[in-house]
């Protein structure tokens, strides 16, 4: 498997995990307390939330194909490469999560597609 196909499969898996994860917790709301004794009662609560247990799926995938693409290719590489995924995340919190993301946000985004276009020199 090329580099330039696991660095796509990271990009998407992480990108659908955070998505994925960022969207139940919203749903969920604020973790406060962090007692012992609510911990289990918690976990138990947010296992049973679909789109979370996939979430952490994609995320698992995601930390898989890294340390595979990281057999295949310089670390130099590889952490800028997959950077990607702050693109795409930016996107999709603006238009499916409704986030807003103000100009700063967008320049930070694209300059970082910048620097993974550059990697393909």
């Amino acid at each position: 498997m090329t580099k330039w196909v696991l660095v796509m499969l990271i990009v998407l898996s992480t990108t659908a995990g955070d998505l994925l994860l960022s969207r139940e917790m919203k749903r969920h709301g604020e973790i406060d307390n962090f007692h012992p004794s609510r911990i289990g009662r918690l976990a138990a609560a947010l296992a049973k939330r679909k789109f979370l247990v996939l979430g952490i799926a994609f995320m698992a995938f995601s930390f898989f194909a890294f340390m595979r693409l990281l057999t295949v290719a310089d670390f130099s590489f590889a952490v800028p490469a997959t950077a990607a995924s702050y693109a795409t995340e930016t996107l999709l919190a603006r238009y499916v999560l409704k986030e807003r993301v103000d100009p700063v946000r967008w320049a930070g985004a694209c300059l970082v597609m910048c620097g993974v276009a550059l990697l393909a020199l």
